[in-house]
């Protein structure tokens, strides 16, 4: 019998441990992870490139027809490709960048189309801030991480040692509260939890420990839902 495809959102804010959660419960469970945040960035790198104004919107939408985005995998590993480039390695330093870009609705609508495509094909996680309020309003798991603005700056800050990228603390917790803002006010598909979405609370657990939470949580949500189907 074909495996059914199934996709899961996660959702929350900037710094929450949304893509370091994600990629290990994909992982238990045999599914692809996306990172959208990637997909953003590799926008906002593209734009860049060709010299545009992050904040004028028909700039941006001018250069996305020759975006060429496109994802591999290796060793159960997102890589984030323009055309032929594998430019994973220069995303984790537009974080504002991203979120400048995430604003303008020709990108939200240009990559709105991507990661349908990808989920439709692919078992997968999907993470981001709109993954399951607009993305995969049909997902049959919404999550909403939720973590205190000190908890995801000292998160992000050793996230960057582990990449050897060295940010001070303060400036850190200063980008995720303007991150916030942006994200929250934005007119376009701004950052709230799914009507459905189950929360989840971070706090101080590790990231294994949390990602063992929300793996029990997608395989009761799907048992209970194979029990609806079979009517028992």
């Amino acid at each position: 019998m074909e495996r059914e495809i199934v996709n899961v959102a996660i959702d929350g804010p900037s710094g929450a441990g949304k893509s370091s959660t994600a990629a290990l419960v994909a992982r238990r469970l045999g599914y692809a992870f996306v990172s959208t945040g990637a997909l953003y960035r590799a926008v906002a790198l593209a734009a860049l490139r060709a010299g545009c104004d992050l904040a004028d919107e028909a700039a941006v939408a001018g250069v996305l027809p020759g975006v060429a985005l496109h994802l591999r995998f290796v060793n159960g590993k997102q890589r984030t490709c323009l055309g032929q480039e594998d430019v994973t390695s220069e995303l984790d330093k537009l974080s504002m960048e991203s979120s400048a870009v995430g604003a303008h609705a020709a990108v939200r609508s240009f990559l709105l189309d991507f990661q349908r495509n990808f989920a439709r094909e692919h078992s997968c996680i999907l993470e981001g801030r709109d993954i399951g309020t607009v993305v995969l309003r049909d997902a049959q798991v919404k999550i909403f991480l939720e973590a205190t603005l000190d908890e995801r700056a000292e998160c992000r800050f050793r996230e960057l040692q582990r990449k050897g990228i060295e940010k001070p603390l303060d400036a850190i917790r200063s980008d995720i509260e303007r991150r916030d803002l942006q994200d929250t006010q934005r007119a376009n598909a701004p950052l709230r939890p799914a009507e459905d979405a189950v929360h989840v609370r971070r706090g101080g657990e590790a990231l294994e420990q949390v990602a063992a939470r929300i793996v029990s949580i997608i395989q009761n949500k799907l048992a209970k839902q194979e029990a609806r189907d079979a009517g028992v």
